[in-house]
């Protein structure tokens, strides 16, 4: 076939030759002057002979081409019409396959551009192949975007448990009244080093990469740009929702969803939306970017549009929860969630702005960075809300044997946490305090520093809450009628403050100045409780013989004696029930009473032994000291029961 087709091809291009030489011969005689009417005629008809045998031999290369071109088209057709009755993809079957079919499809696209001239006859039947060659096209591009597709969905990657187990703020937002046996030296808030490390994920196997691309290209060059990428941009969107909807387990919520539920359902997916967004744009749509890159890179303004295409729905899903999470109830439990909302915004603001930096992106960047602004409204709303409570809280029931209240413990340890925000809050509240913050002080450095009130926003406004709560201290300790158990109330709380502040991040903020003082005011209520305890009580055990008294001095010792035990085993009686929580300032007392009441009893016995018999002594010495040892411990006793 491929001879005879080159035989003919040579003998008409051989007439060609001939035909058009003889024309030039003749033309040139034409223009001599010298030629008689007669031998005038006769070349003047052979020109005209010769024009029409050209006119012909042109019709006859038409005919020549558009058989050429139907016999290519035929064959380019019988390669792709072979796979249409095959269930067995193309890309599964080897390369000589993929390049015989992508080799056919390029054969119909150059048999589309031949000119068409209907003026020479052929005009109908060129239609008739431009139409046949449009037909077996798109059956064509049909085929490879199933092929696209197969090739997406069977080469795709899971991400490394290095991804699936970001760390999600589990414990960022607890704040416990009851979180007393936690370990002073961790810290709820765990460091995220991480935040800024690039992550180079493939979401589908490398190996098919040039396939994508050769799909691709064949398709752009045969105008079906439109239908590559709407194939393409619902495979990975199928991805994206498979991926975030299923194995991050992030629900689709309304505004309104968010709005109505309660705090630990809401806390619970607020971890989640941590999550999700760390993962969704550090890891999988920078990856989804990296993708698109390899793809479509080289077809311009087109990729940035897919890939925007492709994340959108799940940026906005994302961005509406965040939105509903701000504009909800300012209350104090939600600031600690709102603060990790903010920071991981923060910390994701460059990946943004290099994910959407085209033009066709800016409104998922403006609605990001927007977002971060609302959260950091509410956080700062939030903690005026905190403080608002503090000093309103009034609560007017005793706390029963004087131990650390239950408003104390969550003010200390909420704003025990709120340090760890310490450079966060300084940005969200350097308008409430007027000024640029200052640098926070250095954890080395906190040891010896003792910084004034206004040395930075957060130190401010942390001063500003523990005085709201010593004054409510102050008011609720009036409510004990035992001037000795408000002192007991007082230290007890004052040094939960203090103990609390020495040993985390608070430090650097109350200041060494602060607890220096502080833990001056709890020794001024050891030794006021001291003095209205045992004061009444060790005056009895003077021995002052001026007394002004008539009777026998035996019979006053003797008085003494019994009046301080009974003074004794009611105050055992009272105080046994009074509770200090805290081991080592438990016993400092225990050793500060015994030291002033047990050895001035011990002495008192010494001195009058001679006056008093057994069975005026109740108790030896060491019996005292071991019920000083009951006091404080929170559990009534009565002498009488232990000494049984």
């Amino acid at each position: 076939m491929e001879e005879e087709k080159a035989i003919i091809t040579q003998n008409h291009e051989g007439e060609e030759h001939m035909v058009a030489a003889a024309a030039h011969i003749v033309k040139a005689l034409l223009a001599s002057k010298n030629l008689n009417e007669d031998f005038r005629k006769i070349l003047f008809d052979l020109d005209t002979h010769l024009s029409t045998m050209t006119i012909l031999n042109e019709r006859k290369e038409d005919e020549l081409n558009l058989n050429e071109a139907e016999l290519r088209l035929k064959c380019a057709e019988k390669k792709i019409m072979s796979w249409e009755s095959k269930q067995l993809k193309i890309w599964d079957s080897g390369s000589k396959h993929v390049s015989d079919y992508l080799q056919a499809v390029e054969e119909v696209q150059s048999l589309r551009s031949l000119p068409l001239d209907g003026g020479r006859g052929g005009g109908d039947k060129q239609r008739r192949l431009l139409r046949q060659a449009d037909s077996i096209l798109q059956i064509a591009m049909v085929r490879l975007e199933e092929e696209l597709f197969h090739i997406l969905q069977h080469s795709k990657q899971s991400f490394g448990s290095e991804f699936t187990s970001f760390h999600s703020c589990d414990d960022e937002s607890i704040v416990s009244v009851e979180d007393d046996d936690l370990s002073e030296e961790s810290s709820r808030r765990e460091s995220n080093g991480d935040e800024s490390k690039e992550y180079a994920v493939d979401l589908i196997n490398p190996e098919v990469i040039p396939h994508l691309k050769s799909i691709a290209n064949v398709m752009f060059a045969s105008n079906y740009d439109q239908e590559f990428c709407q194939a393409f941009v619902g495979a990975r969107k199928g991805v994206l929702d498979e991926y975030l909807g299923s194995i991050l387990e992030l629900e689709k919520l309304s505004i309104e969803d968010v709005l109505r539920m309660e705090w630990g359902n809401l806390n619970y997916e607020i971890k989640k939306w941590i999550r999700a967004m760390k993962i969704t744009i550090r890891v999988y749509l920078a990856g989804e970017k990296r993708l698109y890159d390899q793809v479509l890179g080289e077809f311009g303004a087109i990729n940035p549009v897919c890939f925007v295409e492709t994340s959108k729905a799940w940026m906005l899903r994302l961005l509406n929860f965040g939105e509903a999470v701000a504009i909800g109830q300012h209350l104090p439990e939600k600031l600690f969630s709102l603060l990790n909302m903010y920071e991981v915004l923060a910390d994701l603001l460059l990946h943004i702005d290099a994910l959407f930096c085209e033009e066709v992106a800016a409104s998922i960047r403006i609605d990001f960075h927007e977002l971060q602004r609302e959260l950091g409204d509410a956080a700062k709303a939030t903690f005026m809300e905190f403080r608002t409570a503090v000093a309103s809280y009034a609560a007017l029931s005793l706390f029963p044997g004087g131990g650390i209240l239950h408003l104390t413990r969550y003010v200390m340890n909420y704003i025990k946490t709120l340090a760890e925000y310490g450079n966060t809050l300084n940005l969200l509240l350097k308008d409430q305090n007027g000024g640029e913050p200052e640098p926070l002080i250095e954890e080395e450095n906190a040891q010896n520093a003792a910084p004034s009130p206004g040395i930075c926003p957060v130190a401010h406004h942390l001063h500003s809450v523990v005085s709201l709560l010593e004054s409510n201290l102050e008011s609720r300790s009036k409510l004990y009628k035992d001037i000795s158990l408000q002192h007991i109330f007082l230290m007890n709380n004052i040094h939960y403050m203090v103990q609390k502040t020495r040993k985390s991040e608070l430090r650097g903020f109350l200041g060494d100045e602060w607890i220096r003082k502080h833990m001056v005011k709890v020794q001024q209520h050891v030794t006021s409780y001291e003095r209205t305890t045992w004061s009444s009580v060790l005056s009895l055990l003077r021995e002052d013989r001026n007394s002004g008294s008539n009777s026998p001095w035996k019979m006053i010792l003797k008085e003494r004696c019994r009046g301080f035990c009974i003074a004794f085993e009611e105050i055992y009686k009272n105080q046994t029930p009074w509770s200090i929580p805290d081991p080592q300032l438990r016993d400092n007392l225990r050793i500060l009473t015994s030291q002033k009441v047990v050895q001035a009893y011990r002495g008192f016995i010494g001195r009058n032994s001679e006056n008093l018999s057994e069975k005026h002594i109740k108790y030896s010495a060491d019996d005292l000291e071991n019920y000083v040892h009951d006091l404080f411990g929170g559990s009534p006793k009565s002498v009488n029961n232990r000494r049984k």
